[in-house]
């Protein structure tokens, strides 16, 4: 069985010409300053060599939220609910049930979401939040989600983040202290726990 194909005219067959119009295409340029880049002396200031992770501190409702980690490797932004208490937000957090699972399959179960205006180098974005209450050694997590929003770009080598905006690129530089006391906390606690679990083994 032919399905489809062409219906063949009946009567005066008229001959059509077809007309092409080409359209010019318009190349948008949204970054008026031109292509984000980093140099020597974004590295100013900066204890070499070093391994550390990019943290900031954000505005949140003229509240400085210190130790916040950029991670571009995140699908999500995080904050801890401790700090949404200390904010006296918690009646604006939306219950959600959620699990959120880290790289190392740990699973994290969600206490709901929060929208939260994150002011930095005078721009402020409405932030979406996942919250949760586990043990973390930082404050908020911005992820791909704000990352994407306001088309930043982190360097961890140079320690700074840079963004557009209409008056030009926005410079924010980490928190390279910070960042070191704020690992080697994290690595402590997970010694710790990894102490007690042998010394429970051993004990039986």
């Amino acid at each position: 069985m032919i399905r489809g194909g062409t219906d063949v005219p009946i009567g005066p067959v008229i001959k059509r010409t077809k007309i092409s119009i080409t359209r010019e295409k318009r190349i948008r340029n949204d970054d008026p300053d031109g292509p984000i880049t980093f140099n020597v002396e974004d590295m100013e200031g900066i204890a070499q060599p070093h391994n550390d992770a990019l943290v900031i501190s954000v505005l949140v409702n003229k509240f400085r939220i210190k130790r916040v980690l950029i991670d571009p490797g995140s699908s999500a932004n995080i904050i801890r609910w401790r700090v949404i208490e200390q904010l006296g937000l918690l009646d604006q957090i939306v219950p959600t049930i959620r699990v959120l699972n880290g790289f190392n399959m740990v699973c994290e179960m969600m206490k709901g979401e929060i929208t939260l205006p994150i002011s930095m180098a005078g721009t402020t974005q409405q932030t979406k939040f996942y919250v949760i209450e586990g043990d973390m050694g930082y404050n908020a997590l911005l992820g791909r989600p704000w990352i994407h929003l306001v088309r930043a770009v982190p360097s961890t080598m140079h320690q700074v983040l840079k963004f557009p905006t209409p008056e030009g690129i926005k410079t924010v530089r980490g928190e390279q202290q910070a960042a070191k006391e704020m690992f080697a906390v994290e690595e402590s606690v997970k010694a710790e726990k990894a102490l007690d679990r042998n010394e429970g083994k051993n004990a039986k």
